[in-house]
């Protein structure tokens, strides 16, 4: 069973200063590990230092304008790093979080599914990157449908996508 974890949506605010970000300006974002919950934290530019210690993986973007579309824009570079910082995480709800990253990527076409191996009674799927050649595995958390929309929404809210 996935582990529980709640992560809030873009603040709009930035964590140091407390301004708030304004349309159409940059910002910079955090994810951290804090007490076994992923927490965003965003930033502005005069807040940002550098990621801060125990962010396992962090971004920039812009604030959306309210002439933006409403459709999520995908920056898969951004779904790439997530990707790859997750690599080394052994907690189940990260696992999950990176296996849907996963299936978003293979959906953008970033990486190709080749097969799904089982390693020490455990599968995984075989990824391979199109442009490198390089090879990932990826834990299958076995989410069932419930778990796998929760964690692709939970996906969405972290990168700002929702």
């Amino acid at each position: 069973m996935m582990t529980d974890y709640r992560i809030g949506p873009p603040t709009r605010r930035c964590a140091v200063t407390g301004r708030e970000l304004q349309p159409g300006e940059r910002f910079f974002t955090a994810l951290l590990d804090e007490d076994g919950s992923l927490v965003r934290r965003d930033y502005a530019p005069e807040g940002w230092q550098g990621p801060p210690e125990g962010a396992f993986s962090f971004w920039a973007g812009k604030v959306p304008t309210a002439t933006g579309s409403a459709k999520p824009r995908f920056d898969d570079d951004l779904l790439e790093e997530c990707f790859q910082r997750l690599q080394t995480q052994d907690d189940p709800a990260k696992a999950a979080f990176r296996y849907v990253v996963a299936l978003l990527l293979i959906r953008r076409k970033r990486y190709h599914f080749e097969r799904s191996v089982l390693e020490d009674g455990v599968e995984r799927l075989v990824l391979r990157h199109p442009r490198t050649g390089e090879q990932l595995r990826v834990l299958n958390p076995r989410l069932d449908d419930e778990q796998l929309q929760a964690t692709q929404k939970e996906v969405f809210e972290v990168l700002g996508w929702n």
